[in-house]
């Protein structure tokens, strides 16, 4: 097999994708600016970059990555060749900073409206409720059976899970659609960046929603760049070796632990929620 040469095919989308994730941080910093200039009563967005904040948000954008994951390999192998690379990189990572984007806007100008913040953080919850249940899937193989074994506990998990989601999918649907993964474009470059770009842009607003309760014990700004970098890595290590990455992102262990900790920070937010309206300890 003829391996590919370093350029174009491999320096050119690399740098591009260093440059999109440099100008998602721009302009995320231009809208905490601009956020920042109608501050009346409440606290300004401090755009600090802490390696803790950085952290967070990288580890938990590559545990919500696997649907993006597998959209992006899908994408790869039905349009080969270093320019569709340069579409769909570019596409998918602008779609995630628009989604990112759009949340932290929604975030900003409801936090101080505590009925409107604590209902944005209960779509949240919901949000992480369904991550949670998708996350379950790869616990599994492809004939249902689970691949690792907790004594148990992963059945009884996933069956109240389900029922959650089932109760409330009449509602989230409608508000957060949950985005099937095409295989379909249409035609052309134009067609290909477009659908590069509309489905991480859902799955951003759909991730970075189930972020919102976190808002209270990270910076902002460092936690979205942290997303972004997160991004960036995942599309790299995608581009290299799709098939390594994908199978990382849906290994079983990784999923049931991680959709744990979304079950965790769905109910701490629900608990959020409460103390906002008036229920609970202050």
């Amino acid at each position: 097999m003829k391996r590919e040469p370093l350029y174009p095919n491999q320096i050119i989308p690399l740098l591009l994708t260093f440059i999109v994730f440099l100008a998602g941080v721009l302009i995320l910093l231009t809208e905490i600016t601009i956020l920042n200039q109608f501050v009346i009563a409440r606290e300004k967005i401090i755009p600090h970059l802490r390696l803790g904040d950085i952290l967070v948000g990288i580890t938990i954008y590559l545990k919500t990555s696997i649907d993006f994951a597998i959209f992006i390999g899908r994408l790869m192998d039905k349009y080969p060749g270093w320019k569709n690379r340069i579409l769909i990189e570019i596409g998918t990572a602008l779609g995630n900073i628009a989604g990112t984007l759009a949340i932290l806007i929604l975030w900003d100008v409801f936090r101080e409206v505590r009925a409107l913040m604590a209902l944005m953080i209960v779509i949240a919850a919901l949000v992480l409720f369904r991550l949670a249940e998708d996350g379950m899937e790869h616990v599994k193989d492809e004939e249902g059976k689970y691949k690792v074994s907790f004594g148990g506990l992963e059945r009884y998990f996933e069956q109240v899970l389900h029922t959650i989601n089932t109760l409330v999918a009449p509602v989230l649907n409608r508000l957060i659609p949950h985005t099937s993964m095409q295989n379909e474009s249409r035609n052309g470059f134009k067609g290909l960046f477009l659908l590069a770009f509309s489905v991480p842009f859902i799955l951003g607003l759909d991730d970075f929603a189930g972020y919102i309760p976190l808002f209270n014990v990270v910076n902002v700004f460092g936690f979205a760049t942290g997303v972004f970098l997160g991004h960036m890595v995942l599309n790299i290590a995608l581009f290299l070796s799709p098939q390594k990455t994908i199978t990382t992102v849906k290994h079983p262990v990784i999923s049931f632990f991680g959709s744990i900790a979304f079950v965790v920070l769905a109910v701490w937010g629900l608990y959020e929620a409460a103390r906002l309206i008036g229920f609970g300890a202050h």
